[in-house]
């Protein structure tokens, strides 16, 4: 018996120990959500879990297969902070502005959804970029933010790329609505389908510096990158 036969069984042991730590780490935020608990808190736990997984590297891959998207990536270009102060003082139907009053709104920064994540990889940087343009994501497809509006924004992001993150919060909002609040399960379903179809139509959302162009028209925005309907 040679070495490497030896060597080989415990490459696999300990590669198959480290798959299934991984699912045990996705189960645990993934049941806290199915209960109703969508706070950022039990999110940022299942993003952590997922960014090592196989299937976050598919994700990448897919979006790799733009070409911005991959430019994007290979440069993990990533915006300076966003003043929202400065950002009022462009047109109200801009971009920047309407991004300034709806993060007014709620009361927080994008820097609350991101700083905290390392980048060392194309998956944890593609997760950051996420994270720091999310809520522009939902002004520029006109997703709200009820709950039904938010897993309407995933499903879209599952037509633009594998998101698995995305996968998370839709298998577990349905089936948190369909034990605890049915009655809204038609809503849910509707922001759904509107999400896919929206998310088939448009040009990859990953690809754009928005931050560069804060002064262009929300409108315009919309027209260039096909979010309609």
């Amino acid at each position: 018996m040679d070495k490497d036969s030896l060597t080989l069984p415990t490459a696999k042991v300990g590669n198959d120990l480290t798959r299934q730590m991984q699912q045990i780490n996705a189960f645990q935020p993934f049941l806290a959500m199915l209960a109703g608990d969508s706070s950022l808190d039990v999110v940022g736990e299942m993003v952590v879990a997922l960014l090592e997984t196989p299937s976050f590297e598919i994700a990448v891959e897919h979006l790799k297969r733009d070409s911005r998207s991959a430019a994007l990536i290979e440069e993990r270009y990533m915006a300076p902070p966003h003043d929202l102060d400065t950002l009022l003082q462009y047109p109200p139907d801009s971009l920047g502005y309407l991004y300034s009053m709806a993060m007014k709104a709620k009361g927080f920064r994008a820097e609350d959804l991101y700083e905290e994540i390392p980048i060392y990889s194309d998956a944890s940087y593609v997760e950051a970029r996420l994270s720091q343009t999310h809520d522009i994501w939902h002004i520029v497809t006109g997703f709200g933010v009820s709950p039904s509006d938010e897993i309407g924004l995933q499903a879209f992001h599952l037509l633009q790329f594998p998101y698995p993150l995305a996968v998370s919060l839709l298998s577990s909002s349905m089936m948190s609505t369909l034990l605890f609040n049915p009655e809204e399960l038609p809503t849910l379903l509707d922001a759904i389908q509107t999400g896919w179809e929206m998310g088939k139509n448009a040009k990859p959302l990953f690809a754009q510096k928005w931050e560069e162009a804060w002064e262009k028209p929300l409108l315009q925005w919309q027209k260039e990158l096909n979010l309609f309907l």
